[in-house]
């Protein structure tokens, strides 16, 4: 014997039976009783929400002629007369069904408007019910264009969608449209009970709970899952039972993970996959469990007494919600989201699970760093340190005046001062910290002072590979000072420096030259280059340096290597008129050319390159052909590899850095750009920001 489905069998036959749906009851009821009827509706939302149902409910009521045979249009069918007796059975011949989808071509409609000329047979009203309406196409939906938007009077449409976005416009301005919304999952659960006390089946509420957020909002999908289910456990529902034929993942899972990830143990995190992967749950089953419990979470911690007191797992998240807190607890959920997207791309699901997991501690506050030490936890956490100051691995170090004479660099070894983190002296950074005292901007340079500075005021000019004319002195030993915020809330960046803050000088004089402070390089004899941050710390009135680089200092002069400036001159006359491209192109301005001389008819030129992939047979023999042609005489090419110096891309590289040098020049001589660092104590130029012509 066949039973009939639960999804079938527990279909509402009136608008007081549907569950979920309040709004659309609410207004067809009230449109029903008033008698204010429109020619035209459009239901939407996802599958198994009650558009099918909602449609043969309206048919009924429109129909319905009560059990005496006197009855009118009605919001309550009786399910007793004829029409609501067929209806239900599907078997009224004035409503009409039709499945677009396999329906969708301009003959069907055309058939079946047809039709529409012709009063009902049997019934008040004709229904044409389209479902799926989506899928019909463009010359069936202009087909019924105007049938729809002025139909008989005896004609309704009713049409039916899970993707309203495919119909065109024409046709949603002709229809009434109601959204038919996913129902909550407390909603399907107490459904579920009900049918379950009327099919006499016993089921555990943690049972119906993992059936009812399984659903995703879907009525019918929670009953055809629980026929499943039924089968499943041999006629009785038990959590245990409904969770393994789900494959969900167990709270006790994700409540082990949580406290891993909260106490940072990596080995319990590992060791709580590798239980995931033994099992065979779902990886992302994973994620949504753990998403759905710091959700929980969430709410606890900022509305302790929110807690469902129905709920027989909310114990569990009020003992874990202070194990994090509050923007761990969202800085995880963003990332648990975020990793369900990435399972896809991991070499195996849990491989992908495990790299999410560590990356919650990798970006957890609170974790000790490499040299032991506790970056501190946020405030709420439940077992908070000590507020503590980090340890900063670039420092500002005052020195003592007279620690710089002269303008050279001295050099100081700073003792770090440790704050309460580390309970411990902290041991001083393998780098020495250098730094340049504080100068007023002389008119001339101070004697004992190279007449080229030894960091250049300006963004990116390099500095003078001269060395200072005095030994490096150590000053007085320097303590670290800690960057403090601005005073009054005002951002960092926004702040002025400390020299602009601290300068006592009278209003309208100006300011003494701000420090430039050096990075703490590696080696203790090298000096450190400017920060970028400082870099306009030089006084307007000086002129940036503007020294060669290495490469350009190491060229030749113009003129002293005829060879080079010849075979130049030649790489970029063959390069402008296309002879030369790609990888040739390569060879020809990589290499140097040691000789170039007549032979008899013909030419003799000679190269060395220092790449030995540019060095093959074919590449050799284009870029022959192409002296050939430039030169319009035979040319014997020998290619030999060997260092290469004043090569075509070398000198093209060195006439880049001298017109950058002389476009920073230009734009720090400029008297506007010096009025405007001396107005603004606070102003610089970006560095990297200023682009030669």
């Amino acid at each position: 014997m066949t039973s009939t489905v639960l999804a079938r069998k527990y279909r509402p036959r009136g608008f007081d039976s549907m569950v979920g749906q309040g709004h659309v009851v609410q207004a067809l009821g009230n449109a029903l009783t008033q008698q204010r009827l429109h020619h035209a509706y459009l239901f939407t939302g996802t599958r198994g929400v009650g558009k099918t149902t909602v449609s043969r409910i309206l048919a009924k009521s429109l129909n319905c002629v009560g059990p005496d045979g006197q009855g009118s249009i009605t919001a309550a069918p009786c399910g007793q007369c004829q029409p609501c007796r067929d209806i239900d059975a599907g078997r009224f011949v004035d409503y009409v069904e039709l499945d677009a989808a396999s329906n969708r071509g301009v003959e069907e409609i055309s058939q079946l408007l047809e039709q529409a000329v012709y009063k009902p047979v049997v019934g008040r009203f004709k229904v044409y019910m389209i479902d799926e309406v989506h899928m019909l196409s463009n010359t069936a939906f202009n087909a019924m264009l105007k049938t729809l938007e002025e139909p008989p009077e005896y004609l309704k449409f009713v049409l039916a969608t899970t993707d309203p976005q495919k119909v065109p416009v024409t046709v949603l301005s002709r229809c009434l449209q109601f959204n038919l919304r996913p129902m909550a999952a407390q909603t399907v659960f107490e459904h579920l009970e009900r049918v379950l006390q009327e099919e006499r089946i016993s089921a555990e509420p943690g049972a119906l709970r993992l059936l009812s957020r399984a659903a995703r909002g879907s009525m019918r999908d929670a009953l055809s899952l629980t026929d499943q289910a039924i089968a499943f456990g041999a006629g009785a529902l038990q959590e245990a039972g409904v969770r393994q034929m789900l494959g969900a993942v167990d709270r006790q899972h994700v409540q082990r993970i949580i406290q891993a990830v909260a106490a940072g143990d990596g080995r319990a995190v590992v060791q709580a996959v590798d239980a995931l992967r033994q099992l065979g749950l779902s990886a992302s089953g994973t994620l949504e469990e753990l998403a759905s419990a710091l959700q929980r979470m969430a709410v606890m911690q900022a509305v302790p007494d929110a807690a469902d007191a129905a709920d027989p797992d909310a114990a569990t998240w009020q003992a874990l919600a202070p194990l994090l807190a509050p923007d761990e607890t969202q800085l995880f959920y963003s990332l648990c989201l975020q990793g369900r997207a990435e399972l896809a791309l991991a070499p195996d699901e849990y491989s992908g699970l495990l790299m999410l997991l560590l990356r919650l501690l990798a970006f957890k506050p609170g974790q000790v760093d490499a040299g032991g030490s506790a970056y501190p936890k946020a405030p709420g956490s439940a077992a908070q340190p000590d507020a503590a100051e980090p340890v900063r691995s670039t420092a500002s170090v005052a020195l003592e005046p007279g620690a710089r004479e002269g303008g050279r660099v001295a050099t100081s070894s700073a003792h770090v001062e440790a704050g309460p983190v580390a309970q411990a002296d902290v041991a001083p950074r393998s780098a020495v910290l250098r730094a340049l005292a504080t100068e007023p901007p002389p008119s001339a340079p101070p004697q004992g002072r190279p007449d080229t500075p030894v960091a250049g005021s300006a963004e990116g000019v390099p500095r003078t590979s001269e060395a200072p004319s005095a030994p490096v002195a150590p000053p007085p030993t320097a303590s670290v000072q800690r960057t403090a915020p601005a005073a009054g809330g005002v951002p960092p960046w926004e702040a002025l420096p400390p020299e602009a803050e601290d300068w006592g000088g009278d209003e309208g004089a100006p300011m003494p030259e701000e420090p430039v402070w050096l990075e703490a390089p590696e080696a203790a004899g090298d000096v450190a280059p400017p920060s970028p941050r400082h870099a306009h710390a030089e006084a307007p009135s000086r002129a940036p340096a503007t020294t060669a680089s290495a490469l350009s200092a190491a060229l030749p002069l113009p003129g002293s290597d005829p060879v080079s400036d010849r075979w130049a001159e030649t790489v970029a006359a063959m390069a402008s008129q296309g002879l030369i491209s790609a990888l040739v192109r390569e060879l020809a301005v990589q290499s140097q050319c040691t000789e170039w001389g007549q032979k008899g008819e013909g030419l003799v030129c000679s190269v060395q390159v220092e790449r030995e992939s540019l060095i093959t047979p074919a590449l050799q023999e284009r870029l022959a052909q192409a002296l050939t042609q430039h030169l319009s005489m035979p040319v014997v090419l020998n290619v030999q590899r060997g260092a290469a110096f004043n090569t075509p891309a070398q000198r093209d590289q060195a006439a880049r850095e001298q017109r950058q040098r002389d476009a920073e020049t230009l734009i720090h001589n400029d008297p506007l750009v010096r009025a405007l660092l001396q107005q603004h104590p606070g102003a610089r130029i970006v560095p990297g920001s200023i682009r030669p012509l």
